[in-house]
């Protein structure tokens, strides 16, 4: 089979050439290859399966569902299933959390809600330029590209990517105010640079190399795009779904965000799902004026309304708070006593090690190989690949936690040398 693969699928294939084996099964925080050898997951599908692998209430709710011949595609037709899930959603996540959004449908992946998101930022406006931060991962689709900032992933656009200033993030330069440099551009009549319809980020930049955005940032942010009438985005689509240790990253900072984008995990168990939640008074669409064969995935639909029953019913949240101390604790007494280089940071069960100041790219691919071969699946982000990502599924086992993280703390020590 792998011959099938190497043979003719496209070259562009990425995460097989890190975990060279081929996947047969998933269950909770473990996946088992074709040899029967298990590893445990610290990917979760880049964040699309938060509540674990083929979770059973959500897996049966999806079987109950085929089983009664539900329909499964209608665009966006009205089906039993898309009013139940507004429902559950609106009543148990907005309305508690006093958010006022209405719920638009955009297509099978989070780069399509970017894009609905630019398009109605700029359609509501009237203006074109958008802010977007270094560092920055939005998606792979034009608008989307044109925000996210790595130079491998701009450089397959073959086009100029255009109608974006991007701003230093917080952390690039901490003794600069970006805020301030993002008001000075929009209000000095030399800056150069047109007025934004909107500022876009997420609330942790997670590829960019795991960094939460401090909460002064996003409060005098959102001031900022206040007094200006720029619209605030906030990308939450790896971020969200109870990553962080509230069901929204933006949250901890106590803003509202105009627009929101959700997807990942926000499907339930790895179903294909893309929401752009925005503020009422921004829902100025024609009918048919943003729309996708894919938007009205029934499955996905019905595994999103049990994945957040799962939320509730599982505390999620609460199970996230206490294993966020284990990893905080760990990464503090294991990991950074390693070396004095060696940097930790993260929020919630999103975490990295930060290797660029003992070697950077080849260093953290030689990690990350050998953690696979010892039964650790994680991948590498930030600037020349030099962060080791931590993502484990939100439902995992504190054993199970504990012994991934030690896998990597061993690695990491028989690799690299005071």
């Amino acid at each position: 089979m792998a011959n099938a693969f190497e043979t003719y699928e496209s070259n562009v294939r990425s995460y097989c050439r890190s975990f060279p084996t081929v996947f047969t099964a998933a269950k909770g925080a473990t996946l088992t290859d074709n040899t029967g050898k298990t590893y445990i997951d610290f990917f979760s599908g880049a964040g699309g399966v938060n509540y674990g692998h083929n979770h059973p209430y959500i897996k049966q709710k999806v079987i109950e569902y085929l089983q009664g011949d539900g329909i499964i595609h209608a665009l966006d037709m009205y089906t039993p299933a898309k009013e139940a899930f507004i429902a559950y959603f609106e009543e148990n996540i907005l309305q508690p959390k006093g958010l006022d959004y209405k719920i638009q449908f955009t297509g099978p992946t989070g780069t399509n809600a970017v894009e609905a998101a630019l398009k109605l930022a700029r359609k509501v406006t009237g203006r074109t330029n958008v802010f977007a931060l270094m560092g920055a991962f939005h998606g792979m689709t034009m608008g989307a590209l044109s925000l996210t900032t790595d130079a491998s992933s701009r450089g397959g656009a073959g086009l100029p990517l255009t109608g974006v200033t991007h701003i230093p993030a917080p952390y690039m330069l901490p003794e600069m105010d970006t805020v301030a440099y993002m008001e000075t551009l929009i209000t000095d009549d030399h800056s150069g640079v047109e007025k934004p319809a909107a500022v876009i980020l997420e609330a942790v930049q997670a590829d960019g190399g795991i960094y939460p955005m401090p909460i002064d940032y996003l409060q005098k942010l959102r001031a900022m795009c206040d007094r200006h009438g720029v619209l605030l985005i906030i990308d939450d689509i790896q971020a969200g779904c109870g990553r962080s240790g509230n069901f929204f990253a933006f949250e901890r900072a106590g803003i509202v965000p105009d627009m929101v984008t959700l997807s990942k995990s926000i499907g339930g168990m790895g179903m294909p799902m893309a929401l752009l939640l925005m503020k009422p008074q921004l829902d100025i669409w024609s009918p048919g004026e943003h729309t996708g064969t894919f938007r009205g995935n029934q499955l996905s639909l019905v595994a999103a309304k049990a994945g957040l029953e799962v939320y509730f019913n599982e505390q999620v949240a609460d199970q996230v708070a206490q294993k966020e101390a284990i990893v905080a604790d760990f990464m503090k007494q294991e990991i950074e006593t390693i070396h004095p280089a060696i940097r930790t940071r993260g929020v919630g069960l999103l975490w990295g090690v930060d290797l660029s100041a003992l070697g950077g790219d080849a260093l953290s691919k030689a990690v990350m190989t050998a953690c696979f071969e010892k039964g650790l699946i994680l991948e590498r982000v930030g600037r020349d690949n030099a962060v080791m990502k931590l993502m484990p599924t939100l439902t995992i086992d504190k054993q199970q936690l504990i012994e991934g993280l030690t896998i990597l703390r061993d690695v990491i020590r028989s690799i690299v040398k005071e």
